[in-house]
Order: C-alpha cells, then structure tokens, then sequence
C-alpha cells in the first residue's frame, strides 16, 4: 500500500528527486554552494547541480573519505559544500573524516544522505543506512534534519545554508507523499510540526514513517482513538517542549522511525522523557537485527512498523491509561 494512502495524502516522486531540485535552488541563489559527489549523482539527485553549473560540482568518485577532507577545505576557504552520497556509504566509511575534519573543527559542511533506512530494499542490508542517526547524533555540533515530504526537503535545504555549521540531511529513494503544501508549512529548525491532533496517545515520527504514522492514525480514529501525530523533521536540536507538551497532555508517547531503535530518536525522545515526565512508552523501528531483502513493504512488515503496528502500540498505551484510571 502507498504511504499515506488511508489519510489520503497526494503521491509524489522520490524525495531524492525534490533534493535535487532545492540544491540546484540554493546553488543558483548562492555561489558560495559547491556540490561533491561520491559519483552517485543521479542516484542522489544532486547531477542537478552538474548539468546547470557544472563550474560547482565535482564528482569525488568512490571516495567517500577523500569527499569528507576535500569539503572540510573548502568549508575553511569559505564555501557552503554540501557531500553527496548514499547514507550508507557517507556516514560509515568516511565517519572518521566527519567526526575530526568536519564535526571537531565544526566546519560548515552540510552532508545529505540518500537511500536512507531501508529504501534499498532489495539490495540488502549492507546498503542500508540505519545506524545513520545513531552516528550523526553521536557528533555533538551536528544539526540533524529528516524531511518527511517534498515540501520539507526543501526547506531543509534552504535551512542548512543559513546555519553556521555542520548539517546532515536524510533523503530517501522512496516516493514520499505531500504532508505539507507549500503555502502551508511552517518548518523551523529545532521545533516539530502537530500533523495531527488528539490527547488520547502522542505519536513522535520522523522521514518516512510520518506518512505510515497518520495511516495509523486513521485506523485509530475509526476505534475512538484520537492520536497526536508530531512531524519531529528536526532530531537535533530536538523539541523537547513539544515532547513533554505530549507527555502531560496524552501521557503515553509512541516513536516511530526508519532506523534501529536503539541510538536513533526513539532513545533522544525517551531520554527527554525518563528526566522529565516519566509516561508509559512503545518504540518503532528496526528490531536490533539486520534485514534482509525484500520490498520495502516487506521489509517493514518483518520489522512490524506498518501502520497496523504502530496503531497495535498506541492502542496498547491507550488500555493501559484506561486500566490505570480503574485503579
């Protein structure tokens, strides 16, 4: 089933797809932007770049590491570089590179990975990028963005040039349904978006599972559940107002998310709320074990992070709220 077909959201392309077209964007309204790339380009979507301004790419090659340095230099000389490669490849083998020349020296690198979670589906798990937002939180000066639809890639994009600093942008291969239209959608870094209402239960989602988490929310809605769906686009800085917003308003919060569920925003969002307002909690995301290849909707029913799943979860928080209040 497509993502967001039950809340009934528009289908749209592949996100890498709208990367391309916001960096070209940026880059035409800002020669300080140069791209590099790890000669996936038009896997990426940034050859945009190559075939309008060919003057502001530059193709690495399969050289992940050797991109990282190269952007770090052009980032002391001044340049916005934004590193392109798939998130497997980027973040794991040049994470050496990111965390000295980029993150330590907090550099004004923006790095965008695609074919993030597990949208290389038949490929296998050794494309697979679901350690991503573990190793990306892991750098102290790293902003951290995962848009959820085309609209929010580009404002992502927009938004990591006006920061003064490390970036990290999570795209994706796969078609990723309009949330937002362009004249509505108030996207601030640091600060997630309510994509819908409820006080019964908080679901807290990023990238690709938003549009999974509002299917889910029309299965609820049908049973008398009203949940909270909230866009968390931004994992660093992380809203932890609108999380303890959730926690004393619905008192039962569940994550949902494309990546482990141990180090991604499962535990961020959890750790705001064990310090601060202690409620029951349910996590979606991939099991601590390596997938397989498969579709992606398989891939996803292995892990259980279909829109029954997370809807089974928050039903779950619900009947224990409703036991609690017997007792």
């Amino acid at each position: 089933m497509p993502l967001g077909q039950l809340a009934g959201l528009k289908p749209a392309k592949q996100l890498r797809e709208y990367f391309g077209e916001a960096i070209l964007e940026a880059a035409t309204n800002n020669s300080k932007i140069v791209v590099l790339d790890g000669d996936l380009g038009n896997s990426t979507g940034a050859s945009t770049v190559r075939k309008a301004l060919p003057d502001r790419f530059y193709n690495i090659g399969i050289a992940e590491s050797n991109m990282i340095s190269i952007s770090a230099g052009l980032a002391a000389c001044g340049f916005i570089p934004f590193a392109t490669s798939l998130s497997s490849f980027l973040l794991c083998n040049a994470f050496e590179q990111i965390r000295i020349s980029v993150a330590i020296a907090n550099l004004n690198v923006k790095l965008v990975g695609s074919h993030s979670g597990m949208t290389t589906n038949r490929e296998g798990p050794s494309s697979m990028s679901i350690e991503d937002f573990a190793l990306s939180l892991g750098l102290p000066t790293f902003t951290v963005l995962v848009p959820s639809d085309p609209v929010t890639m580009h404002r992502a994009v927009q938004a990591s040039v006006e920061i003064n600093g490390p970036v990290y942008i999570r795209s994706s291969r796969e078609p990723m349904p309009y949330i937002y239209s362009e004249d509505d959608c108030h996207f601030q870094v640091g600060k997630a978006n309510v994509v819908h209402e409820g006080n019964d239960v908080t679901i807290i989602a990023c990238g690709l599972m938003v549009p999974v988490t509002l299917d889910a929310a029309v299965i609820l809605e049908q049973e008398g559940i009203r949940a909270r769906v909230l866009d968390m686009h931004t994992l660093r800085p992380l809203d932890q107002d609108a999380i303890l917003t959730a926690a004393r308003e619905t008192a039962a919060i569940v994550t949902a998310e494309e990546h482990m569920i141990t180090g991604g925003m499962g535990s961020a969002v959890s750790q705001v709320v064990a310090k601060n307002c202690p409620v029951p909690m349910r996590f979606i995301g991939i099991q601590d074990r390596y997938p397989r290849s498969g579709s992606l909707e398989e891939l996803m029913k292995s892990m259980d992070m279909l829109p029954a799943d997370v809807a089974a979860a928050a039903r779950d928080l619900v009947l224990i709220k409703r036991n609690q209040a017997r007792i």
